[in-house]
């Protein structure tokens, strides 16, 4: 995928300020449940978590394509932020003529069997329903929620949780991960919008899917540059272990894999909104597939060439490889984009195998 000037000289000033400031004593400190205020003042400043809204929603009407890659950098350094739900929750919004926040926000729900109801209460609304381990939703100043109307989807936006009962929870790289359960939770008329041309509850779910495949691209690659590195540095037997053939093979291995898994988010991202929902649909289920299952490799090999020392807290591997485990189940595990990618191949028919694979 070609980059653009712009697209180069964004990713650059990102890049320099995630080395900079997601630091792992700053990831240490969220992985203790601390929200990295510091950290989301210097991110929100750049304008990035909202920039792909229109200007007239405080945006700055940039490329979705531009904020992947941003959240591929974010991915590479382990960023302890709602960035992808930030910037999904603005899109839902915004479409919707519901009010933002400056703060961070989330999205959900983000489990395929999640589902939310609402029912008019007067001149506002009742909502009722379960929203399932929802990134950092204890810790955000808006939580963007689509829910099924009298008439069909619509968008719900809460100052922090609402009136929700709230489950803290975190994953195996403890990022808080909350449910939200409703129980005729009462909303006021302009807390809930009709979503927008383009915008629904399946647009959302493949939109988180791709951001997690682009996230675990970015950490691959991360994993990557500390195998090969600890291995030109580790000695053994007097010479450093990448001069040996079997680590070679396992760095090739781990190197075609990343590639494979750069490549396939890449392939997500071009086709985002400019497929239609059925072809999109397949083509980031391809992406989050081949990502997670370069995700299993991937770990594997890195942890083996590291040796004892990748797991320990000290070292920084651990940060993208509980990142991958993590995140390769979340907006879908691999088993279910994979019966999609399935679903959809079936359907095109064994004559038409050939032009999906090549088209």
């Amino acid at each position: 995928m070609a980059i653009r000037d712009e697209t180069r000289m964004l990713l650059d000033s990102m890049t320099r300020l995630f080395e900079d400031k997601s630091t792992k004593q700053v990831i240490d400190r969220a992985e203790t449940g601390e929200f990295a205020s510091s950290l989301w003042d210097v991110v929100a400043e750049t304008g990035v978590p909202l920039a792909a809204l229109p200007e007239s929603a405080g945006g700055a009407d940039a490329e979705w394509s531009d904020l992947y890659a941003v959240l591929r950098v974010a991915g590479r350094f382990s960023v302890p932020l709602p960035l992808a739900e930030t910037m999904l929750a603005g899109w839902v919004a915004s479409s919707a003529g519901l009010e933002l926040s400056d703060g961070a926000m989330t999205v959900g729900p983000v489990i395929g069997s999640d589902r939310l109801s609402l029912v008019r209460d007067g001149n506002g609304w009742l909502l009722s329903g379960k929203a399932s381990r929802i990134p950092y939703a204890s810790h955000v100043a808006r939580t963007v929620l689509i829910a099924d109307g009298p008439d069909g989807e619509m968008a719900v936006a809460l100052d922090g949780t609402g009136d929700a009962e709230v489950t803290p929870g975190k994953n195996i790289a403890n990022e808080s991960r909350d449910t939200l359960v409703f129980t005729r939770a009462r909303l006021a008329a302009d807390a809930v919008g009709s979503l927008g041309r383009g915008v629904s509850r399946g647009g959302l779910y493949r939109r988180g899917a791709l951001a997690r495949a682009t996230m675990m691209s970015g950490a691959l690659e991360r994993a990557m540059d500390l195998a090969v590195g600890y291995a030109q540095e580790r000695v053994q037997f007097g010479r450093p272990i990448s001069k040996f053939q079997v680590v070679q093979q396992n760095l090739a291995v781990l190197a075609g894999q990343t590639a494979a898994a750069v490549a396939a988010a890449n392939l997500g991202i071009e086709a985002l909104g400019k497929a239609d929902a059925e072809h999109e649909t397949f083509l980031i289920g391809v992406a989050k597939t081949r990502v997670g299952e370069a995700a299993t490799l991937a770990c594997e090999i890195a942890h083996q060439v590291h040796g004892a020392i990748g797991f320990t807290k000290e070292y920084a591997l651990q940060l993208s490889t509980r990142r991958l485990w993590s995140w390769r189940e979340e907006f879908g595990s691999d088993p279910e984009w994979a019966a999609r990618v399935g679903s959809f191949a079936c359907a095109n028919g064994a004559d038409g195998l050939w032009e999906m694979l090549t088209s």
